[in-house]
């Protein structure tokens, strides 16, 4: 079939392209089915919002009604969060509590992240480990080779957070290994270098601020993070100008 060229086809067109720039609803896949479910089981009420395509953002949340100022756009129990609370209330508490020195809110965040997913069916988490990105474009996931291509600024910031990363691991490594108990594979197999890149990005693009009491269990480091299934799907244009 011939494609249209006449008025009516560049209507269409044109309506296809408005559509997506405003967002394609995505609540019918089955991943964002489950992970509703999931939500509603702890106590989480339906909002006015729907996963949706982006053509600038890409995935994000779009409304169903027209927002006023002050508007509650959502709100998550906090049975649905995944903090350092959460953390110590699973299998790794009793590694945390007695590994010295002290391991950062960080260090436990990630290596919940990747005991879960390395969980897979088993994990209680699941529904909202399957939405997750399973890659990210942080500076520290580039090749070599397209670091070489950045400008020296980008190239100097990018080869920095690698470094950090990598010391991040470096540093993690023995209190991997005490989890052995925990595992019948050999922790060396499940808290590798891109396990722990991959948690250390889902974290640092994922998380909200969230101030937590200091533990003894825990370094001096900030303990500030919380992941919330679904509200972290929220997006938002690069050009707006967000004040807080």
């Amino acid at each position: 079939m011939k494609r249209s060229r006449g008025r009516t086809g560049r209507k269409r067109r044109r309506k296809q392209l408005q559509n997506f720039m405003y967002g394609v609803n995505c609540s019918h896949k089955l991943e964002y089915v489950k992970l509703k479910k999931w939500l509603k089981d702890r106590g989480f009420q339906d909002s006015n919002l729907r996963p949706a395509e982006f053509w600038v953002t890409g995935r994000g949340l779009m409304t169903t009604k027209a927002l006023q100022v002050r508007d509650l756009i959502i709100s998550l129990p906090e049975k649905c969060l995944v903090t350092t609370g959460t953390v110590l209330s699973s299998c790794l508490g009793e590694y945390i509590m007695r590994w010295k020195p002290p391991v950062s809110p960080l260090v436990a965040l990630c290596t919940f992240l990747i005991a879960e997913r390395h969980a897979g069916e088993n994990s209680l988490w699941k529904p909202y480990l399957d939405v997750l990105p399973k890659t990210y474009t942080c500076p520290v996931c580039f090749e070599h080779d397209v670091v070489n291509l950045l400008p020296e600024p980008l190239r100097q910031k990018s080869q920095e957070q690698r470094t950090t990363v990598h010391e991040f691991y470096v540093s993690s490594k023995a209190f991997f290994s005490s989890l052995q108990p925990l595992f019948a594979e050999n922790t060396g197999t499940i808290f590798t270098y891109s396990a722990l890149q991959w948690a250390w990005c889902t974290i640092n693009t994922r998380t909200i601020y969230m101030k937590h009491s200091q533990r003894e269990c825990f370094s001096l480091e900030p303990d500030v993070y919380a992941l919330a299934p679904y509200l972290d799907l929220l997006n938002h244009s690069p050009n707006v100008q967000v004040r807080s």
